[in-house]
């Protein structure tokens, strides 16, 4: 079972940015997961919110910023992040918005980034689909809060690398259902230690978490 931090070593530096992902690799997590999105001029950011209001000194959309803009106000570019981990652990690129999807399979043709240690995931099941028409063996992540069933069929027929489901959703059946299929089962957001003991005895592939130490 690994562990995946969740935007990070978030709990112990600002989400999303290079302080948690340095902190998470000094911890030695086997995954960091970060969320995308896009800067003015098309560059794949790092942030998960679609403006900057939460996380940073300023407010707007980030797709009013140019990347160059974003990176003052703390904000990493995809690049950025690579060029930290320097491929120490594997990185799970959730997508979270369509139009992202074209640069970030761009920059992962010319980055100098060990493909096998990426895994792009997101909630947006076109962004999946269209990913695996163009690519296929790109790892690829089903995310779903809701319809588990439904996540299955899909992840199945695009012959996804894993499911990602909110850990609410996990029962022994369908813990069970998933590995049937051969697919990977990394859960979010678990941070409880009850719950992680929970999802743990469950037999889950992954755990995406705030706080991988208590993993």
């Amino acid at each position: 079972m690994i562990t995946i931090a969740h935007r990070g070593a978030n709990e112990h530096n600002l989400e999303n940015t290079i302080a948690s992902f340095k902190k998470a690799v000094e911890m030695k997590v086997d995954m960091i997961e970060l969320d995308v999105r896009l800067s003015q001029d098309a560059i794949p950011v790092v942030i998960h919110d679609a403006t900057v209001d939460r996380t940073t000194s300023t407010n707007g959309n980030v797709a009013d910023f140019s990347a160059k803009e974003l990176q003052q106000l703390g904000v990493p570019t995809l690049a950025d992040v690579f060029t930290l981990v320097k491929n120490q652990c594997s990185i799970n690129i959730e997508i979270k918005e369509y139009e992202a999807t074209q640069p970030v399979l761009d920059m992962l043709q010319s980055a100098a980034f060990d493909v096998e240690k990426i895994i792009i995931s997101s909630f947006d099941w076109y962004v999946l689909k269209d990913i695996r028409f163009q690519n296929g063996t790109i790892k690829l992540g089903v995310l779903t809060e809701t319809y588990l069933d439904l996540a299955i069929d899909f992840a199945t027929f695009i012959k996804a690398f894993a499911i990602h489901p909110y850990y609410h959703l996990l029962t022994i059946q369908n813990v069970e259902k998933i590995k049937e299929k051969g697919l990977k089962l990394y859960t979010w957001t678990v941070n409880e230690p009850e719950d992680i003991t929970f999802v743990k005895q469950l037999g889950v592939d992954g755990i995406i978490t705030d706080y991988p130490e208590r993993v």
